[in-house]
């Protein structure tokens, strides 16, 4: 296959004409020397639609090709083929267009270097310049922007809705950098601390998932405990529950109340068990369950505990 391509590009340059250098073994270095008026942005892209089609992340050279000496990188297969065609109305002076300086080109910000720009603001106050202009400039389509998807255009930071709507910026971004926005914007959500709300409020957001989840638990389960009356029983089952699945606790905390919770849990089975067995007449030891024995003395070494008792 590489032989096949190596016959290819010999053929062809030797003509004169575009060439595919995938398979052709060139380096990286070598590639950025020999680069084309383009860069790593699709010629092909910007003669037909004047789209910027950034071609940087695609390490590969498979839609790549040779003509003049210099190196230029397709999007695709077609515009690979439409180049290889006619090359002369993709690169200067038949091309159409001409890329714009480096510093008029869109480039995709990470979250640190976001944070390195402060105190610069983005533009549009935060919102997504694509959701927008899709939306019709509606105030319903006014949806704030992510950090993550952020992008710099000429010196500007502009925040996306995701990293689709950041990709068609990238290629137009005239299209939708020079927007104004309306007198009226939906109010900024910033995070409340959980310690400023009210107790009731505090209960509320902080714990009320854990503790509605131990209530269904003790709903559903019902504990009796021996010698302890159902409401002394629900609420040491509450809380061993809430310690035995606390998120925030180190693991072998909430592995030695997982532990406390299921002995409680079997403690708990004891009187219905009792109940049950020891209905009707009387039995003998040798007709009785095996480990009716162990339960019953089980049963009663818990109403001399210091927990019985307390």
């Amino acid at each position: 296959i590489s032989m096949t391509h190596i016959r290819s590009y010999l053929e062809r340059t030797y003509r004169g004409q575009a060439a595919c250098i995938n398979r052709l073994c060139i380096t990286p270095k070598e590639l950025h020397c020999r680069l084309g008026e383009f860069g790593l942005y699709c010629p092909v892209c910007l003669a037909l639609h004047y789209h910027l089609v950034d071609c940087s992340e695609e390490k590969a050279l498979t839609y790549a090709a040779e003509y003049t000496g210099r190196y230029y990188k397709m999007c695709n297969k077609d515009h690979l083929e439409r180049f290889l065609l006619t090359p002369d109305k993709f690169v200067t002076p038949g091309c159409p267009f001409t890329l714009p300086a480096s510093d008029q080109l869109p480039v995709k910000l990470t979250t640190n270097q976001v944070k390195n720009r402060f105190p610069q603001e983005a533009e549009m106050k935060g919102f997504c310049p694509v959701t927008y202009l899709e939306g019709k400039q509606r105030y319903e389509a006014l949806v704030r922007g992510k950090i993550e998807y952020a992008a710099d255009y000429k010196q500007k930071i502009f925040f996306f809705e995701t990293d689709q709507k950041r990709h068609k910026f990238m290629r137009t971004p005239e299209t939708y950098s020079n927007q104004k926005l309306p007198v009226k914007v939906p109010p900024i959500c910033e995070p409340v601390s959980l310690t400023s709300l009210p107790v009731l409020g505090y209960l509320e957001q902080g714990v009320s998932e854990a503790i509605i989840k131990a209530m269904t638990a003790v709903g559903c389960l019902k504990p009796k405990y021996p010698f302890f009356t159902i409401q002394k029983s629900a609420l040491i089952y509450l809380a061993l529950y809430l310690k035995a699945f606390n998120r925030n606790s180190a693991a072998y905390n909430r592995e030695e109340y997982k532990k406390k919770l299921a002995l409680f849990e079997e403690d708990c089975a004891l009187v219905p068990y009792l109940g049950s067995t020891m209905s009707g007449d009387y039995k003998p030891p040798n007709e009785r369950p095996i480990d009716f024995e162990f339960k019953i003395n089980r049963f009663f070494s818990l109403k001399a505990s210091p927990e019985a008792s307390g």
